[in-house]
């Protein structure tokens, strides 16, 4: 059970993750700000009006360190929502755990760390393809080796959902990414079986209840046939198909907003039934502001009832063999396979994100859901139909501004009172080994030790790599 609960400064954060686990929560999700997402510290022009506003931010160790003060990392599993600095974050919580007195074969969680989805939906990218999969392959092998409890890549769908693809899309582009990473694992050395039963996946789930289903069922069939047949696991934990799911935060309506704790938990029922193993519930206000602590509350209670209430979590694939359940799996099962052909067909995932196919598919998928919505053939309660004239009452969340001086004041402080010159001796030593071949992540583990900001090695990093412009599309 997670419920994400960043937002504004680390202490804060850390003030909503103790209130979470007092009420039962099982694992720690953080959602970072959006200048850390970039890659950019507090104070940078592209930082301004967002710091702390839609996730924590993190600037240096420092502020990972207060994030989990008090909070013992070799007894929780956390997820990280990062991707382009996704081995920045990574580094900063292994040398956290250890400043603890953890080893790092006792970390449990998950990085999101799917850059390919940036390219194809989210669009939170930095680096070129090439140079991003190289430190997504870095992070793999690193954590093979020497951190063997964690999942090293969250393949996400959920984003390419939230872009408005179809369910198939989801499914297929998401898959598609999945084998990318193994390919890449796989020409970088690594066995197959080492790594991939720490590759995990990150799904939607959306409104449509037997289709969402089905979905999960039509991915777990794949996995495990295209993981034996062409890429020869062995192990049975290769082939296994492991998700979380998040119920669809683009199918919460800002009009009469408490519909949206029944939309919720219908999603998150889907998800459940589906065999999902992880399961974040929205909070019911999402459309409106950052959730409420009332709100988080519900979302949390939402996934205790369907686990433990419910029944449907007592058995395996309760909806197996229905017919309809059974065959819609099929055809959504033979649609995504009609996909891999056509990006094998572009000669694979990175060339087909620089044709465009993925944005140009997501494109006109999202376009013909909102004619439909406005021409009044889908109806959404509440927004084109059943509507109340009452106005909106929900009480909103509001960040203060002043969480942006604090932040800065903090990384001023860091600056100062760390070793400037350790500091950029090992942000050069970073730079010499992005200019080979070398593994990164001990490099990027070391500038963090000496509190280099995530600017500082983003901006290294950018020197040898250099940055991505994508194609508009027409």
């Amino acid at each position: 059970m997670r419920q994400f609960a960043g937002f504004g400064t680390a202490a804060q954060t850390n003030e909503r993750y103790k209130f979470l686990l007092e009420h039962g929560q099982t694992g720690l999700s953080v959602a970072f700000s959006l200048h850390t997402i970039y890659g950019y510290e507090a104070d940078n022009e592209y930082a301004l009006g967002e710091v702390g506003k839609e996730g924590v931010s993190i600037d240096t160790l420092k502020d990972m360190e207060t994030l989990f003060d008090s909070i013992d990392l070799s007894k929780i599993s956390t997820s990280m929502t990062i991707n382009a600095p996704a081995a920045i974050l990574l580094a900063m919580y292994i040398v956290t755990a250890e400043k603890q007195g953890h080893s790092p074969d006792l970390l449990r969680g998950t990085i999101q760390n799917d850059i390919l989805k940036e390219y194809i939906a989210q669009k939170s990218w930095i680096f070129p393809p090439e140079e991003s999969m190289r430190l997504i392959i870095d992070t793999i092998e690193y954590c093979t080796q020497h951190v063997p409890q964690w999942y090293t890549v969250s393949i996400s769908g959920y984003h390419i959902r939230e872009a408005g693809s179809t369910a198939v899309q989801e499914l297929a582009f998401t898959l598609a990414d999945g084998f990318a990473y193994v390919e890449a694992a796989m020409e970088r050395g690594l066995n197959v079986d080492d790594f991939a039963p720490r590759l995990s996946f990150f799904f939607n789930a959306h409104n449509n209840f037997f289709e969402e289903l089905c979905k999960y069922r039509a991915a777990r069939r794949i996995w495990a046939k295209r993981m034996k047949n062409k890429y020869g696991a062995k192990k049975p934990e290769s082939l296994r198909l492991r998700f979380h799911t998040q119920t669809a935060g683009v199918s919460l309506t800002a009009q009469e907003p408490e519909n949206n704790i029944v939309r919720v938990t219908l999603q998150g029922l889907a998800a459940v039934l589906g065999g999902t193993q992880s399961l974040h519930t929205n909070s019911f206000d999402e459309a409106l502001c950052l959730p409420t602590e009332k709100a988080v509350k519900i979302a949390l209670r939402t996934q205790q009832i369907i686990a433990n209430e419910s029944g449907v979590a007592d058995t395996v694939d309760p909806l197996a063999g229905s017919y309809y359940v059974e065959s819609l799996t099929n055809r959504m099962e033979e649609e995504a396979e009609a996909y891999f052909f056509k990006i094998e067909e572009l000669g694979g995932v990175i060339p087909a994100i620089k044709a465009n196919f993925f944005q140009k598919e997501i494109a006109n998928a999202s376009y013909k859901y909102q004619q439909e919505i406005e021409k009044n053939e889908r109806i959404v309660v509440g927004v084109n139909d059943f509507q109340l004239r009452e106005a909106c009452s929900t009480p909103l969340l509001k960040i203060d501004d002043q969480v942006s001086k604090v932040q800065i004041d903090l990384l001023n402080k860091i600056r100062k009172n760390r070793d400037n010159e350790m500091v950029k001796a090992k942000l050069e030593k970073l730079k010499i080994a992005a200019q080979g071949s070398e593994n990164l992540m001990p490099y990027i583990m070391d500038t963090v030790r000496e509190y280099a900001s995530i600017g500082e090695i983003i901006s290294t990093l950018k020197e040898v790599f250099g940055t991505y412009d994508e194609d508009s599309i027409f």
